[in-house]
């Protein structure tokens, strides 16, 4: 059986986690010679309905909008950082729900592996929020490789 290996998505949102994993999906990349996609997915903003005693401060479209270009710079950045020591490396941007982007990128581009890092939640909070990467674990339509970084100490419940 033999193992092909040509393009490789790596989901950001920025946090040590996430450029934990992107180290294992740079390596998989450099190893495999596969194309390597980092992706980031904003999540529009969207306030309860307006009450007496609540009123939005700013306009939910125009907030997501400043989130996207400020994240699009940081994507280009890190990008553009990493191209130096890998050059079959890119970035993509899109607004919407991170796990079905996720997902849907993944068809879409025609991935070959997810590399991913995870946020270790337990408990009541994984119960509230649930986790994106073990979303992704069940529906990706290839391997997923979740990546937990080493220094962060996991409490059980």
């Amino acid at each position: 059986m033999s193992i092909g290996i040509k393009k490789i998505l790596c989901p950001t949102d920025f946090s040590e986690n996430s450029e934990h994993a992107m180290k294992y999906a740079l390596t998989l990349a450099m190893l495999s010679q596969a194309e390597l996609e980092l992706f980031h997915v904003v999540e529009p903003i969207t306030y309860p309905q307006s009450t007496e005693l609540f009123e939005p401060v700013l306009d939910e479209v125009e907030l997501t909008m400043k989130m996207g270009v400020a994240f699009q710079k940081q994507l280009e950045d890190q990008v553009a950082a990493l191209k130096e020591e890998y050059p079959k490396i890119e970035g993509k941007l899109v607004t919407g729900n991170t796990f079905l982007e996720i997902i849907q990128v993944a068809r879409d581009d025609d991935v070959d592996m997810i590399v991913m890092g995870t946020h270790g939640r337990t408990g009541l909070a994984h119960v509230l929020i649930g986790s994106v990467a073990e979303r992704v674990v069940r529906e990706a339509p290839c391997p997923v490789l979740t990546v937990k970084h080493p220094e962060h100490e996991f409490v059980k419940p």
